[in-house]
C-alpha cells in the first residue's frame, strides 16, 4: 500500500497502517478505554496490548488531528471562549477552550491559573493558529477575558453573557465523558496532549444531524470518512482484517 506524503510514517511498525489508524480512530472518536479498544481488536484476531495502543495514540493522534485541521474549512469569525475546572491528582487546573459559532473546537489549553495571564495565553495561541482576529468574541462574565482582550486584540467586539456562551459550555461535555472513562487525567501534560488530539479528530465528525436530512447526513459522514482515510493512509474498508 502506498502511504500519502502527508501521512505520518508507519515505518518500523509490525502492524500495517490500516490497523494502527483504526485503533487510533476508535480511541479518540468514541469514549472507549485502551483496554476496550484492545478487546475490540482481539475480537478481530488482532492481538495488541493496551500499552501499545497508548503509544500509538500518543504518536499518531496529534499528527492525524493536524492533518484534519489543514483540510477543514476556515473557522468561523465568532469565537466562544470558556473555562472548566479539572482536578488532576487533587490539584485544581483549568481547561480553557475556544469554539466557533458552528461548535468546531479552535483550540484548548490546560493551565493552573484562571486569571488575566492565562486568558492572554489562550488568546495569543488562538491568534497564532487562526492567523486572524475574530469579528466577535463571546465569553462568560469572567473579568480576565476583558482585561486580556484589551491587550491582545482591543478592536474586537466582546460580548459577555452566560446564555450566549452555551456553545462553549456544551463543548466541554465530550471532555467530561472521556475524563470519567479514563478515571481522571494523570497530569496536565497528558490532559493537554490527549485533548488537543481528541478535539482535533472529532472536529472532522462534528456533523449537525438535526439540521440536515438523513441523505445529507450520510453524505457528509462519508466525506468525513474519506478525509480520515486520506490522512491516516488506510482504506475505508477493512475486509481483510
Amino acid at each position: 500500500m502506498t502511504t500519502p506524503a502527508a501521512c505520518p510514517s508507519f515505518a518500523g511498525y509490525r502492524f500495517p497502517a490500516e490497523i494502527i489508524s483504526q485503533a487510533v480512530w476508535l480511541y479518540f472518536r468514541f469514549p472507549l478505554s485502551l483496554r476496550m479498544v484492545e478487546e475490540m481488536l482481539a475480537f478481530r484476531g488482532i492481538v495488541v496490548s493496551h500499552e501499545t495502543l497508548r503509544q500509538w495514540g500518543r504518536k499518531f493522534g496529534q499528527a492525524f488531528a493536524n492533518g484534519i485541521r489543514r483540510r477543514l474549512p476556515r473557522a468561523g469569525d465568532k469565537w466562544h471562549l470558556d473555562e472548566v475546572v479539572l482536578k488532576i491528582n487533587g490539584v485544581t487546573h483549568w481547561l480553557w477552550r475556544a469554539v466557533d459559532q458552528a461548535g468546531m473546537v479552535l483550540d484548548v489549553l490546560v493551565q493552573s491559573r484562571r486569571d488575566k495571564q492565562a486568558a492572554r495565553r489562550l488568546l495569543r495561541k488562538l491568534l497564532k493558529r487562526q492567523m486572524r482576529p475574530p469579528r466577535v468574541m463571546i465569553t462568560d462574565k469572567l473579568a480576565s477575558y476583558g482585561a486580556a482582550k484589551k491587550e491582545v486584540m482591543p478592536s474586537v467586539e466582546h460580548r459577555q453573557h452566560k446564555v450566549l456562551n452555551n456553545r462553549a459550555e456544551n463543548s466541554h461535555q465530550p471532555t467530561r465523558r472521556r475524563e470519567r472513562q479514563m478515571k481522571r487525567f494523570k497530569s496536565a501534560g497528558q490532559a493537554q496532549r490527549f485533548l488537543s488530539a481528541h478535539d482535533g479528530i472529532n472536529n472532522l465528525f462534528h456533523l449537525r444531524r438535526e439540521s440536515v436530512t438523513a441523505r445529507e447526513y450520510r453524505a457528509a459522514r462519508a466525506r468525513a470518512y474519506d478525509v480520515w482515510s486520506q490522512i491516516s493512509g488506510s482504506p475505508r474498508r477493512l475486509d481483510r482484517l
